[in-house]
C-alpha cells in the first residue's frame, strides 16, 4: 500500500533514492522495482533486517531491472551518514509526526538532496488524526508515538522555510480512516484475534481491497480522499542556486 503516488512523483532508472524512516520498506521496494538505486534507512534494527531480507529476495526473483541497487541500513534522521547532495530523490512517509525536531530532519533531507532533486513528505492528515486523538489517549501517548498533528499550511510552511519548493499535494487512504477510528474506539492496543469484532471485520475488508483492488473501492477511495483521506502528501523540489550564489 503506497502513500506516495509515483504518477505525480516520477522516478528515472538510476535515480539515487533515500527512503528515510523506511519502516517495513513499502516505498523502498517500489523504487527498487522502478530501477532506482535505493537506500532504505531506519533507526529500528529489526525492521532494517527484514527490509534487507526482502531486498535480497527481490533480487533473487528478478523483480528489479538491471542497474537497480538496494541497501538497508540503520541510521539517525537528524545525522544522516551521507555527503551533501548525495540523492536525486528523498521520501519520508509517516515519520515527521514522530520526531520532536522536525525542522532538523527537513534540514538534513535538504542537505543530502541534489539541487533539482525531488522530495515526498507524507504525514497523517489533521482531521482524521484529530478524531483518533480524541477517541484514544493510547493512540498517541506512547513512546515513539505521534507527538503532533500537522495542519496542511503548517507543513507546507516548514517545507518552504527549509528551502524547498512545493509543487503538488493530495490526500490518500480514505478507506483507512474508519479503521483507525474503530481501533481507537475499541482499544488501539488490541490486535489480531484480541481485536473487537468491528475492527477485525473492517481489517478483512482492507486486506481484500489491497489484494483484489476492485474498481468499486478504488473509485470510492478517490472520491473520499479529499474528504477523509488518512494521509496528507506533499511533493517538492530543491531549487538550483543561481550561478553567482553557487560560486
Amino acid at each position: 500500500m503506497l502513500t506516495v503516488d509515483f504518477t505525480r512523483f516520477p522516478l528515472a532508472p538510476g535515480d539515487r533514492v533515500l527512503d528515510l524512516g523506511c519502516g517495513a520498506g513499502r516505498h523502498a521496494f517500489e523504487c527498487y522495482r522502478r530501477g532506482a538505486r535505493v537506500v532504505a534507512l531506519d533507526r529500528n534494527a529489526e525492521e532494517i533486517r527484514e527490509v534487507a531480507k526482502w531486498f535480497a529476495a527481490m533480487e533473487e526473483a528478478g523483480e528489479a531491472p538491471a542497474g537497480a541497487t538496494a541497501t538497508a541500513m540503520e541510521g539517525d534522521a537528524l545525522n544522516l551518514p551521507f555527503p551533501d547532495e548525495s540523492f536525486d530523490v528523498v521520501i519520508i512517509s509517516e515519520v515527521m509526526e514522530h520526531i520532536p525536531d522536525d525542522k532538523g530532519v527537513l534540514a538534513e533531507m535538504v542537505r543530502v538532496l541534489k539541487p533539482g532533486g525531488r522530495i515526498a513528505v507524507t504525514v497523517p492528515r489533521y482531521g482524521p488524526e484529530k478524531v483518533c486523538w480524541a477517541l484514544s489517549d493510547a493512540y498517541h501517548e506512547v513512546e515513539g508515538g505521534h507527538i503532533r498533528i500537522y495542519k496542511a499550511d503548517e507543513l507546507l510552511g516548514k517545507i518552504r522555510q527549509a528551502g524547498l519548493k512545493p509543487y503538488g499535494t493530495h490526500h490518500a487512504h480514505a478507506l483507512h480512516s474508519p479503521y483507525w477510528w474503530l481501533k481507537c474506539a475499541f482499544g488501539v492496543g488490541r490486535d489480531g484475534e484480541d481485536a473487537a469484532l468491528p475492527v477485525r471485520a473492517y481489517h478483512k475488508l482492507l486486506v481484500w481491497d489491497i489484494m483484489k483492488k476492485p474498481a468499486l473501492t478504488r473509485v470510492a477511495e478517490q472520491l473520499l480522499n479529499p474528504v477523509v483521506g488518512k494521509s496528507f502528501v506533499v511533493y517538492a523540489t530543491k531549487p538550483h542556486l543561481p550561478k553567482a550564489d553557487a560560486a
